[in-house]
């Protein structure tokens, strides 16, 4: 089985698949080339980069990610602030230094391909070429499948992440609410025992208050940043001011419903920090990382301080959620639509709240399937390509959406008529039957609508 980690990971904006997956793939060319001892021979490399990763690429930061990438840096420890200045040199200079000062080589603008037509295996592929005097000397296709995973040609179709034998192994919800009751452990519980096949209790503790860090600090980022979001779009933040409403009123307003002002300026905040390239987490993707720390913030305001015990049960219960669809279904856009991003971060949340408040094995995965079963044939139709319309404000649609799920799921009193497995395998299924032009492609839906930069501003009011 794979880790909740493998789930929850640091990153950049604005993309996990399109950003975060392929700077890790050029870092991985890179480690693969070394390997080959010849780094030093070579003299140019070039990228193509397939599928929904060119139909979007320029829009998701593809082209700066795969840069910074061969560069040698990795999403949860590069510089953001250096970004610009090392991208701006390389645009200039028309040279790359690879493998963190390891060699320089020729990359003109040219050595950038964008490639409309897929790869074979999966919607998102790149392929690596490095050149010695004009021959190519080696070559690597990896795909990136969502949430930052990538895996190469080679190894396409096996388990990725970090993987071991655990005490409780599941493949569905049935099997993982069975555990649950037999061994008179809440999900939370079973899942703090797998991780111990990973690592030890104290760094699973360690690790989820280092993810719920990053969470507060993009929420507090996206609250103090004003202005314009980069791009042809040139959509305003909206959390500041939005907080600044909230805040002046805090204490006196009487209306119930301001608590989901909270929580849309939560999700919001981090969503467009995502959308600026900041640091955020993957939940299970970058296009969804909103929806999880609002409804954690949501918590934490208006329920009781989070702890560092509810921080982990919180995050094990909804990672497990998590390994679910990873494992059956999919949580690419461009495999499955939005359904696998901001459906799946919505079926997350949703059980991971039911959790802390005190619901059954069987009542969180309820609440994981009213979740999704509500976000399912959501299409992922970016417009212009960049992580902003509709996607800083679904975030906090989805967010408000899993508080209500959870819910919903508490207070049921009668046995649901769908399982957690069969909206798992419906939602993959609606999916993969999806049109192309509907995943991630920017060639349908809304991304078509707005014609022209006249036409975008003239709908800031709808964003």
């Amino acid at each position: 089985m794979i880790s909740v980690f493998d789930i929850y990971k640091i990153g950049i904006g604005p993309s996990s698949s399109h950003t975060v997956g392929p700077m890790k793939a050029a870092k991985q060319f890179i480690d693969d080339l070394r390997a080959t001892g010849k780094i030093r021979e070579v003299t140019q490399i070039t990228v193509d980069v397939h599928g929904s990763l060119s139909l979007t690429g320029k829009g998701h930061h593809t082209d700066i990610a795969i840069i910074m990438g061969l560069a040698g840096n990795l999403p949860e420890t590069v510089d953001i602030d250096s970004i610009p200045e090392f991208i701006l040199r390389v645009e200039q200079t028309r040279r790359l230094t690879i493998g963190l000062h390891c060699h320089t080589v020729d990359f003109p603008a040219s050595a950038m391909n964008f490639i409309d037509e897929p790869l074979a295996l999966h919607e998102n592929g790149l392929k690596i070429h490095a050149y010695i005097d004009g021959e190519v000397a080696f070559t690597k296709t990896y795909y990136s499948t969502g949430g930052g995973f990538i895996v190469d040609e080679e190894n396409f179709g096996l388990t990725q992440g970090e993987t071991a034998n655990v005490k409780y192994p599941f493949t569905n919800a049935a099997q993982l609410v069975k555990h649950c009751n037999e061994n008179a452990l809440s999900i939370s519980a079973l899942m703090l025992e797998n991780e111990r096949s990973f690592r030890s209790e104290n760094e699973t503790y360690q690790s989820f208050s280092n993810i719920w860090t990053a969470m507060s600090e993009s929420i507090e980022r996206g609250c103090k940043t004003e202005g314009l979001l980069a791009g042809p779009l040139r959509v305003p933040r909206r959390a500041p001011a939005l907080k600044r409403q909230l805040e002046a009123s805090d204490g006196f307003n009487t209306d119930p419903m301001t608590i989901i002002d909270w929580v849309n300026m939560f999700a919001l905040a981090v969503s467009e920090e995502n959308a600026a390239g900041g640091r955020v987490v993957t939940a299970p993707t970058n296009g969804a990382a909103g929806i999880i720390p609002a409804v954690l913030a949501y918590y934490n305001k208006f329920i009781r301080p989070l702890t560092r015990e509810e921080q982990t049960k919180f995050y094990l219960a909804s990672g497990a959620i998590g390994i679910l669809y990873k494992t059956n279904a999919s949580i690419s856009g461009a495999e499955v639509g939005c359904q696998g991003e901001v459906g799946v971060s919505c079926s997350m949340a949703a059980a991971g709240l039911a959790e802390l408040m005190g619901a059954s094995p069987s009542q969180v995965c309820q609440a994981a399937e009213i979740g999704m079963e509500h976000n399912l044939g959501l299409t992922c139709d970016p417009v212009g390509g960049q992580v902003q319309v509709p996607c800083i404000e679904r975030n906090a649609i989805a967010a408000v959406k899993a508080i209500n799920a959870s819910r919903m799921a508490m207070r049921r009193t009668s046995e649901p008529c769908i399982s957690l497995d069969q909206v798992i395998e419906t939602m993959y299924e609606t999916g993969k039957d999806m049109n192309a032009k509907y995943r991630e492609t920017s060639q349908g839906g809304l991304a078509i609508k707005v014609l022209n930069v006249g036409d975008i501003k003239k709908a800031h009011t709808c964003t």
